[in-house]
């Protein structure tokens, strides 16, 4: 493991040019998948424990990174998952806040510049997007449907196209390398609410479901028609499960209540979720804080595998007891804690995740931060993550 004083950038990783940036980003994806395709095939294993039908081991997913982690650790985070490959391969063919860009769009937006610098932009589905210098990842600050009487034009002229030719053209390069061996998982972002409200405003959306319950089924009917059609162009790359993001939790409860989540949002997602089970693929479904009230409606609904389970604002032991054997867990490790915890404290957070959501429950489990991991995380407490991860 290099020392810290030989890690490129440093504190000062966010001023280095920005090809130097791309550069250690591609070198990083590059090692990342030459490793993950050395590695002994595990598809089949990791299949099992997303069905609950038994696995040697938990599987593990540590490719949950921001930009930014990248680019400050470029070769030494990359040495981690070279000697410790993950074991599900995750596609993500566009940024979550840009979407689809063809190759001919002449204003494409850089990823690695809007990321990783002050910029603001608008994407396929008319969102305006803003970046902070420093921070991580991008909020939306101006949405397209400002009001329902723009709705008709919206959806006849202003909505992207699933099936737009090459939409996931960067994806299959990724699917055809790892597809024979590994498990591979394509990520849907902003699924259904998040969708919504990104076009709406979260405020309006809210106030939406009370004044404006025919125009809210109007435009969910429309996304879910246009995810449906999402998930045959990933079926056709042969993927194994779909990755759905949708987030309904604070740290302590469902954003609203049951009754109107359920009025809403089972029917969409039943639909969506039968679509990708008809395929022979599985779901994965992610949705941040304290949605332990939801999780019987998911697995109702299709989900196989709920994550992340979040211990800051969920009880890891109490969603293992309750739900264990009934649908697999993801996350578990505390991403907010990461920055503080000591290695030894890390790896017994490890332990005891394993033991309350996978050991007594056939390793349906998939080992793995919480969300998304960012560069204020020392490179030790990386290092005692994957080991721990990995020896279980």
């Amino acid at each position: 493991m290099p020392k810290a004083a030989t890690l490129p950038g440093n504190e000062g990783f966010r001023n280095i040019p920005l090809d130097e940036m791309e550069s250690i980003v591609t070198r990083f994806e590059r090692r990342i998948h030459e490793a993950q395709k050395a590695a002994p095939p595990s598809k089949e294993w990791v299949r099992r424990a997303f069905r609950r039908q038994g696995a040697p081991r938990c599987p593990i997913r540590l490719k949950r990174l921001s930009l930014d982690i990248v680019v400050k650790y470029g070769d030494a985070l990359a040495d981690l998952f070279c000697e410790w490959p993950d074991d599900v391969v995750c596609i993500t063919p566009y940024d979550i806040t840009m979407g689809y860009q063809p190759p001919d769009k002449p204003d494409r937006i850089n990823p690695v510049q809007a990321m990783m610098t002050e910029a603001q932009w608008t994407d396929e589905w008319g969102t305006r997007w803003g970046h902070a210098y420093g921070g991580v990842g991008a909020t939306y600050i101006d949405c397209p449907i400002k009001d329902w009487s723009e709705l008709d034009d919206y959806l006849a002229r202003r909505m992207p196209d699933a099936n737009a030719p090459g939409r996931l053209d960067d994806a299959r390069r990724i699917a055809e390398m790892h597809r024979d061996s590994k498990y591979v998982v394509g990520l849907v972002q902003l699924t259904l609410f998040e969708r919504m409200h990104a076009l709406r405003g979260m405020e309006q959306l809210f106030m939406d479901f009370y004044l404006n319950e025919r125009e809210v089924n109007r435009l969910s009917e429309a996304i879910t028609d246009y995810l449906i059609q999402l998930v045959g162009g990933w079926a056709r790359l042969g993927v194994d499960g779909l990755l759905f993001t949708d987030d309904w939790g604070t740290q302590t409860s469902l954003m609203i209540g049951l009754e109107m989540w359920r009025k809403f949002f089972i029917a969409p997602y039943r639909r969506i979720f039968q679509e990708v089970h008809r395929h022979d693929m599985d779901v994965l479904f992610h949705s941040c804080g304290n949605v332990t009230e939801i999780i019987p409606d998911l697995i109702d609904v299709g989900v196989d595998v709920v994550d992340p389970i979040q211990p800051g604002a969920m009880n890891p032991q109490e969603v293992g007891r309750r739900f264990g054997g009934k649908v697999a867990f993801s996350g578990g490790i505390d991403d907010q804690r990461l920055v503080s915890y000591t290695p030894q404290e890390l790896k017994d957070e490890v332990r005891r995740a394993i033991d309350a959501m996978g050991r007594p429950y056939g390793n349906a489990y998939l080992v793995g931060a919480a969300n998304a991991m960012t560069p204020d995380i020392p490179i030790e407490n990386l290092q005692a993550l994957f080991e721990a991860c990995h020896m279980q």
